[in-house]
């Protein structure tokens, strides 16, 4: 058959490409909060064998028997007090951070990149978003985990997902990750400037900083995972850049874990028990950073800011306050925008 006659017909319709796609992806969030919303997210989230490192056939039967019928009126409780009109605040947050990073790299080299966001548990979905991005012409897509420090149960989630979704694909883009960025400095300069702001704000000078990072049972330390290394390296390097500006030359910090789940050991020291702890020994001004968080979602607006206060002063602590994550602090745009670009070296 000659290459005329292989000629496409004159209704082909048109195929786009050429354009680069980056995807910046956090946990996930309930569309709403309420008990049935908050039950369909938990259902999806603790199925994932990555989170729950228990065999099916004994976790699913506890998971739909017992907690799926008990902790979604309590955690919808929580979604309740920081909801806003405008949502999730972490769906909200991750929109807000794309929105920002597409105005900064509009027109890039003359190439189109477009930048949106999708939720690893909940909507927007992994799969829906990558459909997006390829029908608008993304033929090499960044994903970008929005998680600092490795871990099994949040970024390889975000590898699993996409592998799953490229795996029904015919035609399917060239893809980038971007890498854990717990040691990089654009992550601790965008940081230490960030809560160095935030600090001068306060109408307290305080004498304790908590970083608290989320979580993990104990098991995935011994398992191998990075994730505690990179928390106390994340933790270190922070430290020494905050300690040599003067807002910070009189606070003590330590590091620790929240949101512990289940009876199971996790990481410690555990974040809750030291706010206690602090108040009662006579730690008077207190401020807490999470900087394992991108965006502000539950953990940081109710669990830290809400029950924490409540925990610190009820030991005997007077001043309290938990600074911001990143979000769309000119430090945080900066950082990803950085990040980005140098992960798509070559393709622009």
């Amino acid at each position: 058959m000659t290459w005329q006659a292989q000629r496409l017909p004159n209704d082909h319709p048109p195929v786009n490409s050429g354009s680069i796609g980056v995807l910046l992806v956090n946990l996930g969030t309930p569309d709403a909060p309420d008990p049935g919303s908050v039950k369909r997210y938990l259902k999806q989230f603790l199925s994932d064998p990555r989170v729950i490192e228990i065999p099916a056939i004994a976790w699913q039967p506890i998971l739909r028997g017992i907690i799926l019928n008990t902790r979604p009126q309590k955690s919808a409780a929580a979604y309740s007090k920081i909801w806003t009109d405008r949502g999730s605040p972490l769906a909200d947050i991750t929109a807000s951070q794309a929105e920002a990073i597409a105005a900064e790299m509009g027109g890039e080299s003359g190439v189109d990149i477009v930048v949106d966001y999708a939720m690893r548990y909940g909507q927007p979905s992994i799969e829906k978003r990558l459909g997006e991005l390829t029908e608008k012409g993304c033929d090499r897509i960044l994903i970008a985990p929005m998680y600092p420090q490795y871990c099994a149960a949040t970024t390889a989630t975000v590898f699993d997902e996409v592998a799953r979704v490229m795996g029904q694909m015919r035609w399917q883009p060239a893809l980038r990750f971007l890498p854990p960025y717990h040691d990089d400095n654009l992550y601790l300069e965008a940081l230490a400037d960030d809560l160095t702001r935030q600090v001068r704000g306060l109408d307290f000078d305080p004498e304790v900083m908590l970083l608290s990072f989320h979580g993990m049972p104990m098991r995935t330390l011994a398992k191998g995972d990075p994730y505690h290394c990179h928390c106390h390296k994340s933790a270190r390097l922070l430290r020494e850049r905050l300690v040599q500006r003067p807002e910070f030359a009189d606070v003590r910090f330590e590091t620790t874990f929240q949101s512990r789940f289940g009876p199971a050991q996790w990481l410690e020291p555990a974040t809750d028990d030291t706010l206690i702890a602090e108040g009662e020994k006579g730690t008077k001004r207190l401020v807490v950073a999470a900087p394992g968080f991108a965006a502000d979602c539950v953990e940081t607006l109710e669990e830290l800011a809400l029950e924490g206060r409540d925990e610190f002063i009820e030991a005997g602590g007077e001043n309290y306050a938990v600074l911001d994550c990143l979000n769309v602090s000119s430090s945080g745009v900066q950082m990803l925008e950085k990040m980005i670009r140098r992960e798509l070296s070559g393709w622009i």
